[in-house]
């Protein structure tokens, strides 16, 4: 079965928001017809918080339709395109486990996959479920950011089309987990397209697993130090019989 865009979203209107910036465009809806595509984005679409949002590697953001019924049946409400901010509801494509560098041609658009996407307060918030941003990261179920390659048009219905797909085989998700820093080191080597935004991933990720090596040999030498206070205190009391056995028959 192919993959097709169920539907094509831009800002809805923005809304206000707790936080640093007060204001989110993350309500997106579709529309109907034929959308163009340029380096920054969809026609009609914008980001608020441009410090960490938008941008050539996080121009459109794919999200995958299966991923969104599985979270619709778990919440019990129904999640429409749009919902997860994403500007393109993608079916038949698993989406969170494209390949980073994957190329995906639609229409007369080649669209490069860039980043997973990253959950923040401001999700949070337009969600209205509670621990949603944590729910969200356990999943991993994160979509595609994507970069423009070559600008044109997507309309709902277009078939996407996987044109080119990396051998180092490191997807979204991997990058979001960030469970293997093997694979993510040579995500740094051999992968040309990559943004300032994912080596600060790879580099965060380095550091929690550097972190979590430290305390596990903080604690393998506090039990070991446990270890031998005991072995020492168990040799003491050892030999105390023998000592006063000793001292009776004298």
């Amino acid at each position: 079965m192919s993959a097709e865009v169920l539907a094509v979203c831009v800002v809805h209107a923005e809304l206000e928001v707790p936080g640093r910036v007060g204001r989110t465009a993350i309500d997106k809806r579709p529309v109907p017809g034929r959308v163009r595509v340029h380096k920054l984005g969809l026609a009609g679409d914008h980001v608020a918080d441009t410090r960490d949002h938008g941008g050539v590697h996080q121009a459109v953001y794919a999200y995958s339709e299966a991923d969104a019924r599985r979270w619709a049946h778990e919440l019990g409400r129904d999640l429409p395109a749009g919902w997860f901010g994403e500007n393109l509801r993608i079916h038949g494509l698993a989406v969170s486990d494209a390949v980073l560098g994957a190329r995906w041609a639609i229409g007369d658009t080649l669209l490069e996959v860039s980043a997973p996407r990253v959950p923040c307060a401001v999700f949070q918030h337009w969600s209205g479920e509670s621990h949603w941003v944590k729910r969200f990261a356990l999943r991993g179920d994160t979509g595609a950011y994507l970069r423009v390659l070559t600008e044109g048009s997507i309309g709902a219905g277009d078939e996407v089309r996987v044109v080119h797909v990396p051998e180092h085989g490191i997807t979204a998700r991997d990058l979001f987990v960030g469970a293997d820093m093997d694979r993510l080191n040579l995500l740094l080597e051999v992968e040309p397209s990559i943004s300032d935004d994912i080596r600060m991933q790879v580099e965060r990720h380095a550091r929690r697993h550097a972190n979590a090596a430290r305390a596990v040999a903080q604690r393998t030498e506090a039990l070991s130090v446990s270890e031998r206070s005991e072995r020492t205190m168990a040799q003491r009391t050892a030999r105390i019989p023998e000592s006063s056995a000793g001292e009776a028959r004298g």
